[in-house]
């Protein structure tokens, strides 16, 4: 029974699995996953899946195949809009929420946009080191002890020198009896990377292209998460100026004053320089604007940064230009101009919502 039940709940697994990359688009643009995303699974709202059965209907209902007919008569009950209508007796449709670990959820989005593994530096790695229990011994801190194993001791000397009495079954411990858990402290290698968000909020930049950047960076942090052992995100806003806040101000940030990139680009290139040495970090900055800059200096500065400071040391430099109507959408073709050969720099036209799954598949579909 139990061999069946496994069967059919991988089946279950499977057929859901199937829905959602079937409607993996529609998900990502209109952000649903997001919405009911716990600490490790997102909740998907799907339709509801029953195993096919026949239902029979009660006796007397009238219909096709029952009771009295004449041609031309209506079939079933005719349309209802919702909220119309009597009380009925008949189940309506139901949504079912369905929970997949972001894990799963990862490899959903590798195989439906063919997205490659990523091969993390070869030796930059970082060793951690974590202890694990391997078994008992009998010195140790009070704090490890393992009472279970004391008392079965203790239990075995009062039963073999004959003091232990049944009908008073005491039983204390001497410092012979006690058991510790020992441990062992092993190496632990781990792939460690960081993701540094920059977004223009400048007054070009409104809500729906704030949503934009919000979809696609939460889709960027699932597979990259599925990479990496370790990963850390850093959030910059800039209009005029940068300043470096918390993912929440990150999205929520209202728009408002001017665009000057090269301050984004700086504040980015010093955090890495102070706080992520590239042997040791897997480095991904993602900067998404609407395209508007200040003036062509400050676009130099931006394309002097990136070749000095940024892309001698990052995996990739990702830019993504969200449309907007009020936005000029200059700063995509001086990248091109700059670095359109440049195996690091990888940049993408985000048109709308629509565009999301493509733009994921640009910045990632090179595996670097």
């Amino acid at each position: 029974m139990s061999q069946k039940i496994d069967l059919d709940h991988r089946r279950f697994r499977q057929i859901i699995r199937g829905k959602i990359k079937k409607d993996l688009r529609k998900y990502i643009s209109h952000g649903e996953m997001i919405a009911r995303k716990g600490k490790d699974v997102v909740s998907i709202p799907l339709p509801q899946v029953d195993i096919p059965h026949f239902r029979h209907g009660d006796k007397q209902q009238g219909g096709v195949g029952q009771g009295d007919g004449e041609p031309g008569d209506t079939i079933g009950q005719g349309e209802q809009r919702p909220g119309q209508g009597e009380a009925g007796d008949r189940p309506g449709e139901h949504m079912l929420e369905v929970e997949v670990t972001l894990d799963e959820l990862a490899e959903i989005l590798g195989e439906e946009l063919e997205l490659p593994r990523i091969e993390p530096k070869g030796a930059e790695r970082i060793i951690t080191y974590k202890d694990r229990y391997t078994g008992i011994r009998s010195t140790g801190p009070e704090s490890l002890r393992h009472f279970r194993r004391t008392f079965k001791q203790a239990l075995r000397r009062h039963i073999a020198t004959g003091t232990y009495d049944v009908k008073n079954p005491i039983i204390v411990p001497i410092r012979e009896d006690k058991r510790y858990r020992s441990w062992k402290t092993e190496p632990l290698p781990q792939s460690n990377a960081v993701i540094i968000y920059m977004m223009d909020v400048s007054g070009s930049m409104g809500d729906e292209q704030k949503e934009i950047v919000r979809i696609e960076s939460f889709w960027l942090d699932t597979w990259l998460r599925s990479q990496y052992e370790g990963i850390e995100s850093r959030y910059i806003i800039h209009d005029a100026m940068a300043k470096e806040v918390d993912r929440d101000t990150f999205f929520r940030t209202r728009e408002s004053g001017g665009t000057m990139i090269s301050s984004a680009y700086k504040l980015c290139a010093r955090i890495i320089e102070e706080e992520y040495p590239p042997d040791q970090w897997n480095i991904y900055p993602f900067h998404f604007s609407d395209g508007d800059n200040w003036s062509v200096d400050d676009t130099e500065t931006c394309v002097d940064i990136l070749r000095s400071h940024m892309l001698p040391v990052v995996n990739m430099f990702c830019y993504g230009q969200v449309e907007s109507p009020y936005g000029s959408g200059q700063f995509i073709k001086d990248l091109t101009e700059h670095f359109g050969d440049h195996e690091k720099v990888i940049t993408s036209e985000i048109k709308g919502k629509e565009a999301v799954m493509d733009s994921i598949r640009d910045f990632l579909g090179k595996g670097n």
